[in-house]
C-alpha cells in the first residue's frame, strides 16, 4: 500500500482527504498545515506520494515541490487546488509534479491515475 503525506492549510480538507485516500488504497502517514512543515514531514516520513495544495500560507506548493526535488528524485507529488488548473498556466506542467487534481475531484483512483501505475509498482 503506497504511503501518502497531505500538505494543506485547511484542517477540514486534510481530514476529508485522509478519509478518502485511506479508503482509496493509501496509507496516510502524516499531515502538514504549511509548506515548510510539509517539506520537513516529507523528509522525515519519506512517503511514496505527497498530496500538495498549491495555495499555502507561507511558501506555495511550487516552491515546496522544488525543495522536495532538491537534487533527488523524491516522492511523487500530486498538486491540488480549489482553483482550476488553467489558473496556473504552464506552471503545473513545468513543476515536475506527477499530476494535478482539483480538490472537488479528489479520490484514491484520481491520485493513482496521476502518479501512474508503474510508479508505485
Amino acid at each position: 500500500m503506497p504511503t501518502l503525506l497531505i500538505v494543506d492549510d485547511h484542517a477540514g480538507f486534510r481530514s476529508l482527504a485522509r478519509r478518502l485516500l485511506g479508503s482509496g488504497g493509501f496509507e496516510v502517514v502524516g499531515e502538514a498545515a504549511d509548506g515548510r512543515a510539509g517539506v520537513a514531514a516529507a523528509r522525515e516520513l519519506r512517503p511514496d506520494v505527497v498530496l500538495l495544495d498549491i495555495q499555502l500560507p507561507d511558501i506555495d506548493g511550487f516552491e515546496v515541490l522544488a525543495r522536495l526535488r532538491d537534487g533527488s528524485v523524491g516522492p511523487a507529488v500530486v498538486l491540488t487546488s480549489t482553483r482550476d488548473r488553467a489558473d496556473y498556466g504552464e506552471r503545473v506542467d513545468r513543476s515536475g509534479a506527477s499530476g494535478f487534481i482539483p480538490k472537488a475531484e479528489l479520490s484514491g483512483a484520481a491520485v493513482l491515475a496521476a502518479i501512474g501505475s508503474g510508479r508505485m509498482g
